[in-house]
């Protein structure tokens, strides 16, 4: 009854080579993440728009990705109860090309990252946590995407037009004409934590002399508008299986209120500041 809507049958590979084995979209997103956004921090420097050297950017990408890994693979083990599986699979932790990165794990794992930069090249932690505020939203926006192609976090029932069938979404082995459609969330979150953010970031950025007036505000405002559109998407999307939820809330929604705290006390901190002088050229 359910077939006049588009059933998800995209595979989760670029190339394979063995039935758990190729080159993955949701890997492909990371490395485009990162890539795209060493691209932008070279194109700051470039334009004198940024204390951070084009021949430092390579070396603060590494150390980021190190951040959103390790911070993401942990996240997802202790804030989403991915330990639970250590019973059975000691090794899962380091299965990271099965997915399961936390996104607030990741911003953990960032800010320690750019902690350490910040402290080993002399350079204000908040203006640099202002430079990433302005390109995440990239590596967001093509994660998402991913999620989508993977068949993962689905969103919750529904019969509006665009909703899909996700296959993997039903477990009791009811036929496929009668499993519900869903919301694509994974899309949402795309447009939403993707492609709104980066967009804002961007004009932020280039429009405005927050970065260099106030470092700081513009990570702060990121975190903020982060956590208020997470809330909207976690409105459609299915709650993660065996995950309990916290006073009520998903888990996505309730540690973003830890996100809407930092950001605000972020923008406070930047606003009490002195004003910093403009890069030079």
């Amino acid at each position: 009854m359910f077939l006049a809507y588009w059933i998800h049958n995209l595979s989760p590979f670029v190339v394979q080579f063995t039935d758990t084995i190729g080159i993955r979209y949701y890997g492909l997103a990371y490395l485009l993440g990162f890539v795209g956004g060493g691209l932008m921090l070279h194109a700051y420097a470039r334009a004198g728009r940024s204390r951070l050297p084009s021949a430092l950017v390579p070396d603060f990408i590494i150390a980021l990705v190190i951040g959103v890994m390790v911070g993401g693979r942990l996240g997802s083990f202790i804030l989403y109860e991915g330990w639970r599986a250590l019973g059975t699979d000691p090794l899962a932790l380091f299965k990271i090309w099965q997915g399961g990165m936390a996104s607030h794990g990741g911003f953990i794992g960032v800010a320690v990252a750019i902690a350490w930069f910040a402290h080993r090249q002399r350079i204000r932690f908040f203006y640099l946590a202002d430079l990433i505020a302005s390109v995440t939203g990239l590596g967001l926006l093509l994660g998402r995407i991913a999620n989508f192609i993977n068949g993962e976090l689905w969103g919750k029932t529904t019969d509006v037009p665009w909703a899909v069938i996700f296959p993997d979404s039903d477990t009791s082995g009811l036929p496929l004409a009668l499993i519900p459609p869903r919301h694509p969330s994974q899309l949402y979150e795309a447009a939403l934590e993707g492609a709104l953010l980066l967009a804002l970031m961007q004009w932020r950025f280039w429009r405005t002399d927050v970065a260099t007036r106030h470092p700081g505000r513009m990570a702060g405002e990121f975190l903020v508008v982060y956590a208020g559109v997470r809330m909207i998407g976690e409105m459609f999307r299915e709650p993660d299986a065996g995950i309990s939820p916290i006073l009520g809330l998903s888990r996505g929604s309730f540690y973003s209120i830890f996100l809407i705290g930092s950001g605000v006390l972020m923008i406070w901190l930047s606003m009490r500041k002195p004003a910093a002088a403009a890069p030079s050229a």
